[in-house]
């Protein structure tokens, strides 16, 4: 009885000193990869949502909105469009930045950002976006609106 009663012991000391850092650590990794999961699926998302927005300009070729040059006149109607087509790509630029930008991310989430940071960037080359900026950033995040005006001067 004596015996047994220190073999059941020395297993418990074993699963305390072994078992415990182990599901520990398992219990971390399993965290990490849910968690990675969980930002990979946010970006699969945002990344769906700026391929519907293109869709949307693609519907409406007498925009220019790919055209590298200056729109021609356009109707008050066709201003109007534009004027939503641009808030919404601003509204998709804003939730970007605020599920996906962090100061000092991790690599390959500094990787996911700088994808849609290419896309803002590539707007801001568009006069007519820069000139309508003052009003698409009216009432947006303040940090995503400094973080933008500030990609923007970066672009000049």
């Amino acid at each position: 009885m004596n015996l047994s009663l220190q073999t059941w012991e020395l297993l418990s000391y074993m699963v305390t000193v072994i078992g415990l850092p182990l599901a520990i650590t398992v219990f971390i990794y399993e965290q990490r990869k849910e968690r990675e999961n969980e930002d990979e699926a946010v970006y699969q998302l945002l990344s769906d949502n700026y391929q519907d927005f293109l869709k949307i300009a693609l519907t409406n070729p007498d925009l220019k909105l790919f055209s590298k040059q200056e729109s021609p006149a356009l109707s008050e109607e066709q201003r109007e469009r534009k004027l939503i087509i641009f808030n919404m790509l601003v509204s998709l630029f804003e939730r970007a930045y605020l599920l996906l930008y962090e100061d000092n991310m991790p690599p390959k989430q500094l990787r996911r950002w700088r994808s849609w940071e290419d896309y803002m960037r590539e707007w801001c080359l568009r006069a007519d976006f820069r000139a309508a900026l003052p009003e698409l950033l009216h009432g947006e995040d303040p940090a995503f609106v400094e973080y933008f005006r500030g990609l923007m001067a970066n672009q000049s």
